[in-house]
C-alpha cells in the first residue's frame, strides 16, 4: 500500500480522495506543512509516499502518470509529488525545508510544487511526465476551478491512456496491422488483472507451438505455424502496451520481453529446419545462417548505441540528413521498413511459411536481413566517421564487455606486446575473424591450419583490447567478434557433413547468443556486465572458438557432433542458471524498473 498525504484546504465534493484510493493510495489529511511532516514520518520507510494538494483538479490518468510510475524514484505533476523509498530522504528534507519557510502552507500555497522544486534544488531528479491534453492543475478560486473542471470533462482520459499505451515510434506493419486492436487486448488484460509478464509468457508459448507446427513438415502445419506466429507477435505487442497502459514496468519484465523475442524467433528457425528435413530438404545451414546474421545485426545496433549514447559534441551531417528525411512523411515509413524490423520480419516469415517452403522462407529472410544489415551498418559507419564526438570511459567499458574476451585473449593482452601501432581495433578484429572463417572455408574438415588461424585470432583479440575502445569505429569490434565465432562454428559444422552436426552447431550458437544478449540487457539496464567468473567459465569468445577448431582437428565428424552438443549443453546450463539467478535477484532487490521499447532493427 502507498500513502498519499493531502495538504491545504479540503474542497467539498472533490473526487480527489476517491481517485487516489483507486490508484492504490491510503489517504491521510494534513492541516499544514508541519502536520504533513509528522504524517510522513509515520509512513513505513519501504512505502511510496505522495504529497497532494487538496485543491487538485485533473484527470485520474494524470495522477497515475505522476504518482505511480515505478521507473522513477521521484516524480511530480502540478499539485502532486511522490517519492519511492529510495527518494524518501530527499522528500523529507524538502518538506522540512519548505515547512521552515515563514508562512509556508497557507491556503494560497501549493505545498507539493514547493516540495518538488526543493527536491530539484537539492540535486534530486524529479520526473515530470508529458501530460499532453491531460489536465493537472491547482485552482485558487471558484472561477478557475470551474474552468479546470470543464477542461477535464472535455478530454476523455481513458482514450488518452489507451492511445499512449502504443509506442510512439514503431514499424509500419505494427502501427497499422497490429496496434489498432492490440491496445484493446491490453486493456482487456489489465481489467482482468493479467500482468505483462503473463502475456509475454503466453507469446512465447504461442511461438513455440508455431515452431512445433512448422516442424511437422506438412502444408497444414506450415499454414498453422504462420498464423500462430502472427498471433504470437500480437501478444508480443500487447505485453508492452499492457505495461504502458497499467504502468506495470519491471526489471524482470524487460528481460523476459527482450529474451523471449530472441527465443521465439530462433526456435521458429529451428522448427522450419526440422519441417524441411521431414520433406527431405536439409536447410539447417540456412537456419543457422539466419540466426547468425540476425544476432550480428542486433550487436551492431547495441554496440553503436552504447558507444554513442553519452558521447559529448555528438554532431554529424549524416545524422542531420536523417533527421531532415524524418520530417518528410513517406520517407519515415520507407526507412523504417528497409531495416526489416521485427513486425515486418515476422509478417514476412509467417506469410512465406504458409505459402512456400522452408528453404524459400529462409533464403528470402537471409537476403532481406543482409540488405537491411548493409543499410543500417553503412549509415552508422558514416555517422561515426562524420561525428566530432568524445567517447566516455563508460562507453569503452561497455564495448569491452560486449567483446566478451576470455582468459586466453586477456592473458595475451596482459603481456603488453609493443605492437600498439597495429591499430585501429576494428581492423584487427576484422582481419582476425575474416582470416579464421576464410581459412575454415578454404581447408578440408580436420585441417590443423584452422587451429593455427584460431591461435592467430586469439592474439589479435588480445591486441584489440590493449587500448580503450574510444575511436569512432571501435563499436564494430563486438559484431566482428560475434561474426567470427558464430561463423567458425557454422563453417566447421557444415564441413563435417554428417547428420546432426549443423543442428548441434545451431544449439551451440543459440546458447552462446543467449549469453551475449544477456550481457547486452544487463548493460542496458545499468546493472553492469555478467561476472568475470562466468566469462572465464565458458571460455570467452576466443576460447570457445579455439575449442571448436581443436575438436574439428582432433575428432571424427561424428564425435565432433557429440562435442558440439556437449559444449552447447554446458554453456546453456551455466549461462541460464546464472542469468535467471541474477534477474530474479535484481527484481527482489528493487532494481530500477525499466521497459524495453523493442529492438531498433
Amino acid at each position: 500500500m502507498s500513502t498519499a498525504i493531502l495538504t491545504g484546504q479540503p474542497v467539498p465534493g472533490s473526487p480527489l480522495e476517491g481517485d487516489l484510493r483507486s490508484l492504490g493510495f491510503d489517504v491521510r489529511v494534513a492541516s499544514d506543512a508541519a502536520d504533513a511532516e509528522t504524517l510522513l514520518a509515520a509512513v513505513p520507510g519501504d512505502q511510496r509516499v505522495a504529497v497532494v494538494d487538496a485543491r487538485f483538479v485533473g484527470h485520474v490518468h494524470a495522477l497515475r502518470l505522476g504518482l505511480t510510475d515505478p521507473r522513477f524514484a521521484a516524480s511530480a505533476v502540478p499539485g502532486a509529488v511522490t517519492a519511492k523509498p529510495e527518494a524518501r530522504t530527499a522528500l523529507t528534507r524538502a518538506l522540512r525545508t519548505t515547512a521552515a519557510v515563514p508562512g509556508a502552507a497557507t491556503a494560497s500555497d501549493a505545498l507539493p510544487d514547493d516540495i518538488a522544486a526543493a527536491m530539484e534544488s537539492d540535486a534530486t531528479d524529479v520526473h515530470r511526465p508529458e501530460l499532453g491534453t491531460l489536465v493537472a492543475t491547482v485552482p485558487t478560486d471558484p472561477q478557475t476551478r470551474n474552468e479546470a473542471r470543464q477542461a477535464v470533462a472535455a478530454v476523455d482520459d481513458e482514450a488518452v491512456r489507451l492511445r499512449t499505451a502504443v509506442k510512439s515510434r514503431d514499424g509500419f506493419f505494427t502501427t497499422y496491422a497490429i496496434s489498432p486492436y492490440s491496445r484493446y487486448i491490453a486493456r482487456w488484460c489489465a481489467r482482468r488483472g493479467l500482468t505483462p509478464n503473463q502475456v509475454t509468457t503466453a507469446s512465447l508459448l504461442t511461438a513455440l507451438i508455431a515452431a512445433g507446427c512448422a516442424a511437422t513438415g506438412t502444408r497444414g502445419g506450415f499454414v498453422a505455424a504462420g498464423l500462430l506466429l502472427i498471433l504470437s507477435f500480437v501478444l508480443d505487442c500487447t505485453d508492452g502496451q499492457l505495461a504502458r497502459y497499467s504502468l506495470r514496468y519491471s526489471t524482470l519484465g524487460a528481460w523476459l520481453d527482450a529474451t523471449f523475442d530472441r527465443a521465439k524467433e530462433y526456435a521458429y528457425y529451428a522448427g522450419l529446419a526440422l519441417g524441411a528435413a521431414r520433406g527431405g530438404d536439409d536447410v539447417w545451414a540456412l537456419a543457422l545462417g539466419a540466426m547468425v546474421l540476425q544476432t550480428c545485426r542486433h550487436v551492431v545496433d547495441f554496440s553503436f548505441n552504447e558507444a554513442n549514447h553519452d558521447a559529448t559534441a555528438n554532431t554529424s551531417p549524416t545524422a542531420a540528413l536523417s533527421d531532415k528525411l524524418d520530417s518528410v512523411g513517406w520517407t519515415v515509413w520507407v526507412r523504417r521498413m528497409i531495416v526489416l524490423p521485427i513486425g515486418e520480419r515476422w509478417a514476412m516469415i509467417a506469410v512465406l511459411t504458409a505459402v512456400t517452403t522452408p528453404r524459400i522462407t529462409l533464403v528470402v529472410l537471409l537476403i532481406g536481413c543482409a540488405l537491411a544489415a548493409c543499410y543500417t551498418t553503412a549509415g552508422r559507419v558514416l555517422r561515426s566517421l562524420t561525428r566530432k564526438a568524445t567517447r566516455t570511459d563508460r562507453a569503452a567499458v561497455a564495448l569491452a564487455d560486449l567483446a566478451d574476451n576470455g582468459p586466453l585473449a586477456s592473458a595475451f593482452a596482459a603481456l603488453r606486446p609493443r605492437v600498439t601501432w597495429l591499430r585501429p581495433a576494428p581492423v584487427l578484429a576484422f582481419v582476425g575473424g575474416a582470416g579464421l572463417v576464410g581459412t575454415a572455408l578454404a581447408n578440408p574438415y580436420g585441417s590443423p591450419v584452422v587451429v593455427a588461424a584460431a591461435a592467430l585470432y586469439i592474439a589479435l583479440s588480445g591486441l584489440v583490447l590493449i587500448m580503450p575502445l574510444k575511436a569512432p569505429l571501435d563499436w564494430l569490434v563486438p559484431p566482428f567478434f560475434r561474426a567470427a565465432e558464430y561463423g567458425t562454428v557454422l563453417v566447421l559444422a557444415a564441413k563435417a557433413d554428417v547428420n546432426g552436426a549443423l543442428p548441434a552447431a545451431f544449439g551451440l550458437v543459440a546458447a552462446v547468443a543467449y549469453h551475449h544478449y544477456d550481457t547486452v540487457y544487463r548493460i542496458k539496464g545499468g546493472t553492469g556486465a555478467p561476472p568475470s567468473w562466468l566469462v572465464r567459465a565458458i571460455g570467452g569468445q576466443e576460447g570457445r572458438t579455439l575449442l571448436v577448431t581443436l575438436a574439428a582437428a582432433l575428432l571424427s565428424p561424428a564425435d565432433f557432433t557429440v562435442a558440439l552438443t556437449a559444449l552447447a549443453v554446458a554453456v546453456a546450463l551455466v549461462v541460464l542458471v546464472e542469468s535467471i539467478r541474477f534477474w530474479v535477484a535484481a527484481e527482489k532487490k528493487g532494481a530500477p524498473a525499466v521497459h524495453d521499447e523493442g529492438e531498433p532493427a
